[in-house]
Parts: structure tokens; C-alpha cells; sequence
């Protein structure tokens, strides 16, 4: 009985944060509306593949969750820190290109919002996993992957 309690804990957690991703979703698409007709002021790459691994994050959370697999909900707590990483160099870029060019703050600005609603994704994907920890042990963790 307790196994199922603990199941019913984790998935009315889970929905919260599923909601909440789509709320950042929903403000990546806002941000994608607004600049659609400024150029960029950098390439896009480290954004698309904070995206793919943002995604990823989910999908295979939700995976361990299905499986019961501790184990790979532990592996969605070690990818968020390479989407952290990715985050912090595109911080870093960006706050280079206004600093050398202020005209581009805005649109700066807006590459920088997209990339806290994809770094908050990947943290939501990330409680879910530990979620799954729950479910499966009884034991509530934070995804500290140092002491994993």
C-alpha cells in the first residue's frame, strides 16, 4: 500500500511539473514570436542542443518513471549539468556581444530568456527523475550528482 501511495505522491508532482514546462514552452514560443523578424545575433547552436537535451531530459525521465529505473533517473540528474554548462556559455556570449555592441541588448536579452526557460525545463525534467528515485525507494533525494 505504501508502494501506491508513493505513486500517486510522484505523479501529482510530476503533472506540476509538466505544467510548468509547458509554461515555459509556452514563454520560449512568446520570445520565438517576438524576434522572428531580428536577425540574430549570434548563431544558434548552443540554444538548439540545450533544447535537444532539455527534451531528451524528459523524455527519458518519464522512461524511468514507466520502467521503475533508478538507475536512469540518475542519469537525467548528471545531463542537467551539461544543460547548466550550455547555459552559462551562452550567458557568457552574449554578455560579451552587448558589451562590445549595446545595440544588441534586446535581442540578446531575448536569446538569454530562451535559454532560462530551456535550463528550467531540464530542472523540471530533473525532479521528475527524482520523483522516480521516490517512487521506487521511499527515499526523497535531491539530484546532487557529487554524492551519487
Amino acid at each position: 500500500m505504501a508502494s501506491d501511495l508513493r505513486v500517486v505522491i510522484s505523479v501529482l508532482s510530476m503533472v506540476i511539473d509538466l505544467e510548468r514546462m509547458g509554461d515555459h514552452a509556452k514563454g520560449i514560443g512568446h520570445i520565438v514570436h517576438m524576434i522572428a523578424d531580428e536577425p540574430f545575433v549570434k548563431p544558434l547552436v548552443d540554444i538548439p542542443e540545450m533544447s535537444l537535451r532539455a527534451r531528451a531530459m524528459l523524455n527519458n525521465a518519464l522512461d524511468a518513471f514507466v520502467e521503475r529505473d533508478v538507475e536512469a533517473a540518475y542519469r537525467v540528474g548528471e545531463a542537467d549539468d551539461g544543460v547548466d554548462e550550455l547555459q552559462d556559455r551562452v550567458y557568457r556570449d552574449l554578455v560579451e556581444i552587448m558589451i562590445k555592441d549595446p545595440s544588441t541588448v534586446e535581442p540578446s536579452t531575448h536569446l538569454l530568456w530562451v535559454t532560462h526557460n530551456l535550463e528550467r525545463i531540464a530542472d523540471r525534467a530533473t525532479n521528475i527523475a527524482e520523483r522516480v528515485v521516490f517512487t521506487v525507494t521511499g527515499e526523497l533525494t535531491e539530484m546532487d550528482i557529487s554524492t551519487y
